[in-house]
This record gives structure tokens, C-alpha cells and sequence, in this order.
């Protein structure tokens, strides 16, 4: 049986030899936590920036930094033996993936889309650049990785782990865990990519190794960008997640959004009757101009700066 995606981002971290980025450590903010019971049934989490510590705060599939492109890149070609099928110009073998990759980058941000902010899938990005090689008889392991969308998929999580390092906040397992034993349901909101939750799934087995990640965040609930490629503050991201809450008998106002953004977060999750946390947990990620937090639409009704404080606000 081939490696589910989740699967493959676990077993991959154990291969040695192989050099992983770490994000840079969280910035303490000075910021007095507000905490009061809201009477919530289920909390919608924001990932990277409020669960996940993801240097630049966000998943990108490009970056300007030429040196950690390049070696992202050159990672990738030697993990998946690309060189063979490469054009031999001269050159490193990453620059001459990196007009590829750009091109197919390109191409897909080109592409029209139903929403204000789109979101690229990465797998569309290497399964493009797949073809490309395979018109020089490149292959590929289909009993090991799958068909080939689920080969891009993998492809794509390697690449962004190496690109972008990725760790959970502090007491991110312990968090999770306590929240379903008090018998809150749990979900996901936000920006995120095919492997985002097999990514989470990692940094919660990290912290604790006897976690099992589904039964505290259904993989079903809430609803992630890559979903309906659409980014936040995406009203049908939004209405996707409730209506998956609706499905367990939630109600908006009983469901808490937690995230690091006024803008992408708290004002949407507001604005479509939730319950909203602003995580203040690293200054890198904090995204709250102290004027709009003086706007009403714009305030939250809590503030946390560790992830442990959301059970202050289940009562």
C-alpha cells in the first residue's frame, strides 16, 4: 500500500542525513491576558502563527531569498533523483529548477479564481513540473508514493519543509488534549496547504509521541484554503467551517475562532457570529494595530498569550 500523505510527513523526518530549517524562537509580547468563561461548545483554531511557529508566519510557495530557495531546491532534486531527467545546462541544478518551478508558479497564480484571495495548491505546481520531466522518461516509485497527484503532494511537503521551518507553540498537545477532555469540539480555520494537518499531526506527536491527533481535531471539521482555494477572510472558508459545526449541532455563537491576525481572523470570525481569542503568544506573528483593536468590529473578546489560557475561556 503506498504512503498516505500523513504518513509520509512523519516517516520522512526520521530519514537520516537529511537537514531540516527550525523557525525562529517566539517573541514574548507584552500583553496582559484577558480571560473570562464564553460559554463555547467548539473552538475553530488558526494554524500557522497561532498553533504552528512557521518562519515568515505563513505558508509561501515562493520566496526572494535566492540562498534558501536554492537549497530547498537542490534538497528536492536529490530526494526525488530528478537530475537524471534535467536538461544539462550550465549551471547548479537549482537554477535551472528554479526557471521551472517559477513558470509553473506563474502560471497557476494566471489561473482565474472564484475568490478575492486565491490559494495556489503546491501539488498543481510539482505535478506540472513532473510531466515536464517525465517527457525524459523520468519515474518514479507509484508502490511507495501513490499515483502521481499524491507523488506531487509529497514532493510539496518536502520542498516546504524545506523552505519554511515549522514547530508547534509551546504546550500546543497538552493544550488540544485538555480541550477535548473537557469535551470541546475542535477544528481547523485558516490558511493552509494538503499536508497542513499531517504537519500539525507531527508537531502534536513531537511534543507528546502517544498522541492521536483525530481524536482531539477531527481531519472533517472546520475547513482549511487549499480546500475551496480560497485564503482568509474568504466568506466561503468561513461558511464551510460553521456549517461543519452545524452538522454537530454548534451554533456560531458557541463556537470560538483562535487566531493572530485582526484582520484575517478576528474581524471575519466576528463578522459571521463567533466567539474570538487573540493568540499574543509571538510578536513576529501578532498581527493587532492598536488602533483597530479600539474598533468594535475588530476587537476580540479575549486575549491569550499562551495556547493553555483557551481553557480559561471554556469555564
Amino acid at each position: 500500500m503506498p504512503l498516505t500523505l500523513e504518513q509520509y510527513v512523519e516517516q520522512i523526518h526520521q530519514k537520516p542525513g537529511i537537514p531540516w530549517p527550525k523557525p525562529m524562537p517566539p517573541e514574548p509580547v507584552k500583553a496582559k491576558p484577558s480571560t473570562r468563561p464564553l460559554g463555547i461548545r467548539a473552538i475553530l483554531w488558526n494554524v500557522y502563527g497561532t498553533l504552528l511557529n512557521i518562519n515568515g508566519g505563513e505558508i509561501t510557495l515562493w520566496t526572494e531569498d535566492a540562498f534558501l530557495l536554492s537549497v530547498a531546491l537542490d534538497k528536492t532534486i536529490h530526494e526525488f533523483k530528478m537530475w537524471g531527467s534535467m536538461s544539462r545546462k550550465p549551471g547548479q541544478p537549482s537554477e535551472y529548477m528554479k526557471e521551472i518551478y517559477k513558470k509553473e508558479y506563474d502560471n497557476l497564480r494566471l489561473q482565474s479564481y472564484s475568490e478575492k484571495i486565491p490559494e495556489l495548491l503546491c501539488e498543481k505546481i510539482w505535478d506540472a513540473i513532473i510531466k515536464k520531466l517525465q517527457m525524459k522518461e523520468y519515474k518514479y516509485d507509484v508502490a511507495h508514493y501513490g499515483s502521481q497527484i499524491e507523488y506531487a503532494k509529497k514532493i510539496a511537503y518536502f520542498f516546504q519543509a524545506s523552505l519554511q521551518g515549522v514547530e508547534g507553540y509551546p504546550r500546543l498537545a497538552e493544550t488540544l488534549e485538555a480541550v477535548a477532555n473537557q469535551g470541546i469540539v475542535q477544528g481547523l480555520l485558516g490558511d493552509g496547504q494538503c499536508f497542513t494537518y499531517g504537519q500539525l499531526q507531527r508537531c502534536v506527536k513531537l511534543e507528546n509521541p502517544h498522541a492521536v491527533l483525530p481524536t482531539w481535531v477531527p481531519v472533517n471539521l472546520g475547513c482549511l484554503s487549499y480546500e475551496i482555494q480560497g485564503k482568509k477572510p474568504s466568506d466561503t472558508l468561513f461558511r464551510r467551517a460553521i456549517e461543519s459545526m452545524k452538522k454537530k449541532g454548534i451554533d456560531p455563537d458557541e463556537i470560538l475562532h483562535v487566531g493572530s491576525h485582526l484582520v484575517r481572523d478576528i474581524a471575519p470570525a466576528k463578522k459571521w457570529g463567533l466567539k474570538t481569542a487573540l493568540f499574543a503568544g509571538d510578536k513576529k506573528t501578532l498581527v493587532a494595530p492598536p488602533e483597530l483593536l479600539k474598533e468594535p468590529n475588530h476587537r476580540p473578546d479575549a486575549l491569550i498569550t499562551e495556547l493553555n489560557q483557551v481553557l480559561d475561556l471554556i469555564g
